[in-house]
């Protein structure tokens, strides 16, 4: 199998990620307006119930599955066992849970429709070999699938859902986006596995690992799913709901813009480490926080000082509420960015599952709490509240853990740089704000100022990655105008 760079399948995974980005800034807008606040708050309410029985169906099979092919990427026999092996107990297991689903929630009740509906992303998860591909390093065929499979759900978007009525074909539309973007990619299958390994398969070998990322990863979803059910279940007003979750859509898609680089460093950094190259895994932990932070911080204080002038016109009247959630929830962007490097690609790579599971379940516990607490009094702002301070817990949590390797001051000095820059960014752009009273004018002002000024001051702070970054861009010119030379 041929090397395959960082670089390379990090502007695949970041072009998805892009793409994944600007579609819901096409469509909030739209839906937000055609739907409504309280059939927002519906769907994710729904869609929040079913997460829970694909998390308990699929086990830890996206992480351990990843990981897995990712130390015998080079040995087909081992990699098609393996496949076959971890695919198998995943469907048995999101078949057991598929059956709970229907019989506790597709049968009767208020939302039962909407539910049956949601029959389908549980098989669609069953079939969901993404994860295989990802362990080989081959980000192109999962992008390309995911591209298009969006495009044309946005398109059936526009053309179906024309008023509140339609929240089913809503839900339609995103199964059907889902199931059929899993499905095709097995066309790629009969080229990487052999099918004569589909014996003798040893499935129990892989209970207890991916047990083991089950745990972790039911604890994450308290803090990112739960907190919507939980708003759901002890708030009345069901608008609640579609604040939060327009609040979460927007700081999340901007996030991806930093962590989607974790995605392209797990299977790398857990083949380096099966090679026992320990200085090289410490090389790409050093340039994962820098790239991450120096996307993460302008993000972060980008979103705050925009958000009162981006509501209004972005989601349209009646959602005046979403400005402070977005304000409030930004600095996840910077902590998930820390821990995603420390949690995703250190602690899981280098099997140490059992630090990365104790620093989620403990923010799980503390989501949990502080969201019984907060809810009741402050609705999706004391969800907000929660989340920032649970994920804050697993941050500190995996830097207590880890502090023999890596320690918090060295990944500040390497980091700072990022704050100071962000901060100064940070004060024009809000000067920018104040002076011009236009929303549509003032963001696009503001988003530009921001980007030159920020850039600016990490140059003048001389800044490794930028300078870096600059001599490659150096570079490629050069090789470029060598070959027109040679063409003339």
């Amino acid at each position: 199998m041929s090397k395959k760079t960082v670089a390379k399948n990090y502007a695949f995974n970041l072009g998805y990620q892009i793409l994944a980005m600007l579609i819901p800034l096409i469509t909030t807008p739209y839906l937000s307006r055609v739907l409504g606040a309280e059939n927002i708050g519906i769907y994710s309410y729904t869609l929040s119930i079913t997460t829970y029985f694909i998390l308990f169906g699929s086990l830890g099979v996206a992480l351990y599955g990843q990981r897995e092919i990712a130390y015998v990427q080079d040995n087909i026999k081992k990699r098609s066992k393996t496949f076959f092996e971890i695919f198998l107990m995943k469907c048995i297991t999101l078949t057991i849970s598929l059956l709970l689903f229907y019989f506790n929630f597709c049968r009767d009740g208020q939302y039962n429709i909407y539910y049956r509906i949601l029959i389908l992303e549980i098989i669609a998860n069953a079939i969901d070999i993404s994860w295989y591909f990802q362990g080989l390093e081959e980000f192109k065929k999962t992008v390309i699938r995911n591209a298009m499979i969006k495009l044309i759900s946005v398109a059936c978007i526009f053309i179906f859902i024309k008023s509140s009525s339609d929240l089913n074909l809503y839900f339609i539309i995103y199964v059907l986006s889902t199931f059929l973007g899993n499905l095709s990619l097995w066309m790629y299958m009969p080229k990487y596995i052999n099918i004569s390994e589909f014996k003798e398969l040893n499935i129990k070998r892989h209970i207890k690992p991916t047990l083991m990322l089950f745990i972790p990863q039911v604890a994450t979803q308290i803090y990112t799913v739960l907190d919507k059910t939980m708003i759901g279940t002890i708030v009345t007003d069901k608008a609640e709901v579609g604040y939060y979750e327009q609040a979460q859509k927007i700081v999340k898609l901007l996030m991806t813009l930093a962590t989607s680089l974790g995605t392209v460093m797990m299977p790398r950094i857990a083949s380096t480490y099966a090679k026992g190259d320990n200085k090289k895994v410490s090389e790409y932990m050093n340039k994962s926080f820098a790239f991450i932070m120096m996307l993460a911080m302008p993000l972060m204080f980008g979103i705050i000082s925009t958000a009162y002038s981006f509501v209004p016109i972005f989601y349209g009247p009646g959602y005046e509420k979403v400005a402070p959630l977005l304000c409030i929830i930004s600095p996840i962007i910077v902590l998930i960015g820390l821990s995603n490097v420390t949690g995703t690609q250190y602690l899981l790579p280098t099997k140490q599952q059992n630090k990365y599971t104790l620093s989620v379940v403990i923010g799980a516990c503390v989501n949990f709490i502080l969201n019984l607490i907060l809810i009741r009094n402050y609705a999706s702002i004391g969800a907000s509240i929660a989340t920032i301070i649970a994920e804050l817990s697993v941050t500190v949590t995996q830097f207590i853990l880890i502090r023999k390797y890596i320690k918090f001051i060295d990944v500040f000095k390497m980091t700072y740089k990022y704050f100071i820059a962000s901060i100064v960014m940070f004060a024009i752009s809000m000067v920018v704000g104040h002076l011009i009273i236009n929303n549509f004018l003032s963001i696009l002002v503001q988003i530009i100022v921001s980007i030159i000024s920020y850039f600016t001051a990490l140059i003048i702070l001389k800044d490794k990655m930028i300078f870096e970054g600059l001599e490659i861009f150096k570079r490629k010119l050069k090789i470029k105008g060598k070959v027109v030379e040679k063409w003339k």
